[in-house]
Order: structure tokens, then sequence, then C-alpha cells
């Protein structure tokens, strides 16, 4: 069920993500008065590769999933979109089709600007070009990084990255202990492994070494980081 309005914590996740704060106020007000909300339950499809570019998207709340499918018709799953996090504005750029399909990750709340308020906007502020520069900029930035590590690091030092970077966009303060932070985001094994590119069962014997180690621990609602110095070193080391 969609609901008109965004809630106050959504909002703040909007207001709040790196990129969207850098805009002007007048900017940031003209998009939002032109969006519109959506809302959808755990696993239910958002955009398809091969569909129209038709929306403009930000993540308010939950985690959308992109994926992609392989030849043999397994689901593979590329990156997860954090709340504040604004996506699907290249399509509108280059003209072609939704390249991946986004599904929800748990109940998620996107914000949209249709295809036709968004070259309004464009039209009005100047200024957004050169937000939409610096945007793609840093996404390529990003991606050159991936590339690099992947080719670079071994697994317990992506791993531990991913984890770091997972607790800066879904850490929560454990309530038994204060040292602790628990991840919120539900991730499988299976779907860790593919941010990674490496198999589920390298992935699991990394996680129990780092369990013995006392830097993490596994538990059914989710991993919860014990020893986050101890991750930073081994997100460091590239032995």
């Amino acid at each position: 069920m969609n609901e008109p309005i965004l809630t106050i914590e959504e909002r703040e996740a909007i207001n709040s993500g790196r990129w969207f704060s850098s805009l002007s106020p007048s900017l940031r007000h003209d998009i939002l008065r032109c969006s519109y909300v959506k809302r959808y339950k755990d696993g239910a499809l958002i955009a398809a590769r091969g569909d129209a570019p038709e929306e403009w998207i930000a993540c308010a709340r939950g985690a959308v999933r992109v994926s992609s499918t392989s030849i043999s018709g397994k689901q593979i799953t590329l990156t997860y979109v954090e709340p504040g996090i604004w996506f699907g504005d290249v399509a509108f750029f280059d003209g072609e089709q939704r390249t991946h399909d986004a599904y929800a990750h748990g109940d998620t709340t996107i914000v949209c600007v249709a295809r036709g308020d968004f070259k309004k906007i464009l039209s009005q502020h100047v200024e957004l070009y050169d937000a939409l520069l610096r945007l793609h900029a840093r996404r390529i930035r990003v991606l050159f990084g991936l590339v690099e590590d992947l080719n670079t690091l071994p697994l317990r030092a992506r791993l531990a990255k991913q984890l770091l970077h997972l607790v800066r966009s879904y850490g929560v303060p454990s309530l038994a202990n204060g040292d602790e932070i628990r991840i919120s985001l539900q991730l499988a094994q299976e779907e860790l492994a593919q941010l990674l590119g490496a198999s589920r069962q390298r992935v699991n014997q990394e996680l129990k070494g780092m369990e013995r180690e006392g830097t993490i621990r596994i538990e059914p609602a989710g991993l919860v980081i014990c020893d986050r110095p101890a991750l930073l070193y081994a997100a460091e080391s590239s032995v």
C-alpha cells in the first residue's frame, strides 16, 4: 500500500544523504515537491531490466537490491541501494532501457520523480547538472575501487571492507552491549558472497574465522560487530 507522504525518519534519511544534502535548499525543495512515495514489501519488484526509464528514484527506507540474471537463470545480486541514495538517472541521459532488476529488500520506501518533472527541474536549476556530474564521478570512483579490490585484496580484506560499509549504512548499537554494533540489513551468506564475487563456502569460512577471533558474532537475526578496530585492521591488510 502506498502512502502519500514520508515519515519523519524517511524524510531525514533523504535529507541527510551525502549527495542530496549538498544541493541548495531551493533545489532540494523543488525535487521533493515534485516527488511521490511508493512502498514495497520484501521481494517486490520495483523496476525490471528492459523497462523504459520513467522515474528517478531514491531509497528512503529499507534497501533496493539491484540484480542481474545469469545465462543459467540464477539471480545475481550486484549491490544494495541504501537510504539516502538516488539512482535511475543514467537511463534518462542515454535514453536506453533499464539495465538491471531492482527489488525491495525488506519493507522498503522509495521516493520517485517522474521523467517529465526531472527534465523540468533540470531546466530551472542549472546547479543540478554539476551536481549530477559529481554524483556520476563518485559512482565511477567507487566502481574502479571495487574492481581494484577484487583484483588486489584477499577475500578477508574485501569481506571486512564490505562489513564496515554495512555498519556505516545499517549499523545500530546493540542493546545488550553498547560496544557492539548490529547490522540491521538482513543478508544471507549467499547474498554477501555475491557482493564479494566469491563462493558462499569461502565467505562462510572467513566469517567463522572472524567469529573465532572475536571480531564478529553470527546470530540468526544477523551479524554483530564485536571488535570494530580488528575489522578495520583486517580491511587494511593485503596479505
